[in-house]
């Protein structure tokens, strides 16, 4: 399909640089496929499922992924901006460089400053570029592993807020807490799982009160989920590959709802990629355990989720794209334009839709 189709204008007002407080009391747009739209908060989301419905929720951790380091090489050196996006092995990233121009197989680049001091080691990190692949994408060996390169990834790296937030202000130590789930659990992402930020222990315990279960999957969120697709066709874009695992308890719990009636609620776009990955054809939940690089655009068949609760996306992403495939790309361009004129708010820190399948 033409990317264009995908397009629509957004006013920078629409754009949350803040989260709500309490998180629960952000707007929520609730869309249905043969109903207007019902204007409603995340709080009344116990009421507007069934008892035997069952969330499925994403609980990845956000580490600070954005490191800036001086690549050295011989006599010369330069700035450069590294964002890790996927694991790749116990000393070993794939990251997207900032300018990427400055960098070439065999480079090294130096993060955080040179220390006299044996105990304060981990103050400097070491990584060699290994591979460099297009549109910025590179390879990193680092002279950390396992758990120390953890720790110093810790260390010197800075909250990675999306573009739209980061270019508008500082990333601050409120971040550290707004910009993760209250059951993020398994480090690993680099952006956060954000429909899940609207989520508080209240709303979990009403929703268990009404009979509405909750189950965790991981899949660690990379920031390749959220670039701008910049081919002209659907067909000519990669999506980047994520890990992720679903355990054989969770898809047999999964399973057993679904045969008593119970419809998969899915709590974010990551958490719904992931069980899209897993289904049989006939709409059950393997376990998995995996990467995963499923693009979905109008046309896919869903087989395993019912209900999508999302955030608002970005025009022409790929995350718009699937929504459009599970309500309808008419219905979601109807949908983002009562949420512009009705003064919802947009994207990461922003407001949440209930999407029901069409």
């Amino acid at each position: 399909m033409r990317v264009d189709l995908f397009d629509f204008e957004l006013p920078e007002q629409n754009i949350a640089l803040r989260p709500v407080e309490p998180r629960d009391s952000a707007r929520m747009l609730v869309v249905r496929p043969d109903n207007g739209f019902e204007d409603r908060i995340v709080r009344d989301l116990p009421d507007l499922l069934q008892p035997g419905d069952v969330l499925v929720l994403n609980d990845t951790k956000v580490i600070p992924s954005r490191l800036y380091g001086l690549r050295v090489r011989e006599e010369t050196a330069a700035r450069v901006e590294i964002m890790l996006h996927k694991r790749e092995g116990a000393d070993r990233w794939r990251a997207f460089a900032r300018p990427a121009k400055k960098l070439n197989v065999g480079d090294r680049i130096r993060f955080g400053e040179e220390s006299e001091s044996t105990a304060c080691e981990l103050v400097r990190l070491d990584a060699e570029v290994i591979e460099k692949a297009e549109g910025g994408d590179v390879a990193l060996r680092f002279s950390f592993s396992g758990p120390f390169l953890d720790e110093a990834i810790a260390r010197l790296g800075e909250l990675p807020l999306p573009p739209y937030i980061a270019g508008k202000r500082a990333t601050d130590e409120k971040d550290r807490t707004d910009y993760q789930t209250v059951y993020a659990k398994d480090e690993g992402a680099v952006a956060a799982p954000t429909a899940g930020l609207h989520f508080t222990d209240e709303l979990f315990r009403r929703l268990d009160e009404r009979g509405i279960a909750h189950h965790f999957v991981t899949l660690h969120v990379g920031a390749g989920t959220f670039l701008p697709v910049k081919a002209e066709d659907t067909t000519e874009h990669r999506m980047h590959a994520e890990w992720g695992t679903i355990t054989e308890e969770t898809a047999r719990a999964l399973n057993e709802a679904r045969a008593r009636g119970g419809r998969i609620v899915a709590v974010g776009t990551t958490s719904l990629r992931l069980l899209e990955s897993a289904a049989r054809d006939d709409g059950t939940i393997a376990p998995f355990s995996g990467d995963t690089a499923i693009f979905i655009t109008p046309g896919y068949r869903f087989k395993a989720v019912d209900v999508l609760m999302t955030n608002f996306h970005l025009p022409r992403s790929t995350l718009f794209m699937l929504v459009s495939a599970f309500a309808g790309l008419e219905r979601m361009h109807a949908a983002y334009s009562h949420a512009i004129e009705t003064g919802y708010r947009f994207y990461s820190y922003g407001d949440a839709s209930l999407l029901f399948r069409c």
